[in-house]
């Protein structure tokens, strides 16, 4: 009862601070009164309304697709490198500072190349989401594997437990709660590399359609798909969320 009534009192000063802003948003967006630059909260929940048919049915499924594939391929890659990386000091020497190599290059300027690369279809935008994406996952998933308990490893030894069993008995589960920190922080990038990909060169998404409505100068326009983004975001967190905390209840007992 006394954590239910805890998280009630955090999550509702979040709900109150987010009121707070968004009535100073609207009150200011109305005092300046250009709405091409700076639309209201309002006047962004009517353009979605308007939008509803194109955004919900065109643009959204297309870029949801894209971040669905990206982080698909970011958790095989990422976890498997990372398992092999714990599994090799070899391999560890050989790939990870190519790891750390590829998020030293602005995304923006790699875009571009895989536009090149790849053309207008989804897979220049899948590309940059990997590349985006498949960071966190990898060195999370890295430091879980290296975190798991020398002593309780000799323990298993021991007891004649084979490479197979500590790998999936002690190693996953320790790398577990490493790998959803990853992941959390890896479907939040997923919807800015799609994003972004698709501001560079796509024919739907709600990137492209954010684009398209800022030549337009349509600034309710512009910031309806950012809305949308962002709740992808949010409910993609949320749901990685909940398979962490199915797979891993142990941890929270």
């Amino acid at each position: 009862m006394k954590k239910l009534m805890t998280n009630i009192f955090y999550y509702g000063s979040s709900l109150v601070l987010v009121s707070l802003l968004l009535i100073v948003w609207e009150v200011g967006a109305r005092i300046y009164d250009k709405a091409y630059i700076l639309p209201s909260p309002s006047g962004i929940l009517v353009k979605l309304w308007e939008l509803r048919q194109v955004l919900f049915y065109v643009h959204l499924p297309a870029t949801l697709q894209i971040v669905v594939i990206g982080l698909g391929i970011s958790m095989i890659v990422g976890g498997g490198l990372a398992i092999f990386m714990n599994r090799s000091s070899f391999t560890e020497r050989t790939f990870f500072p190519l790891v750390i190599a590829s998020q030293t290059i602005p995304i923006i300027a790699l875009a571009p190349i895989f536009v090149l690369w790849f053309g207008y279809s989804i897979w220049s935008k899948v590309a940059v989401t990997v590349l985006i994406t498949f960071f966190p996952i990898t060195v999370s998933t890295f430091d879980g594997l290296r975190s798991t308990s020398k002593e309780l490893q000799d323990l298993l030894l021991t007891m004649g437990a084979s490479k197979r069993q500590l790998f999936f008995k002690v190693q996953v589960p320790s790398a577990l709660p490493y790998f959803y920190s990853g992941l959390k922080v890896a479907v939040t990038l997923s919807v800015i590399g799609a994003a972004i990909g698709e501001w560079l060169g796509a024919s739907k998404g709600l990137g492209y359609f954010s684009r398209r409505m800022m030549t337009q100068m349509d600034g309710a326009g512009v910031f309806a798909p950012i809305v949308l983004l962002s709740m992808m975001g949010i409910c993609l967190f949320l749901l990685v969320k909940v398979f962490e905390n199915i797979s891993i209840k142990w941890r929270n007992k």
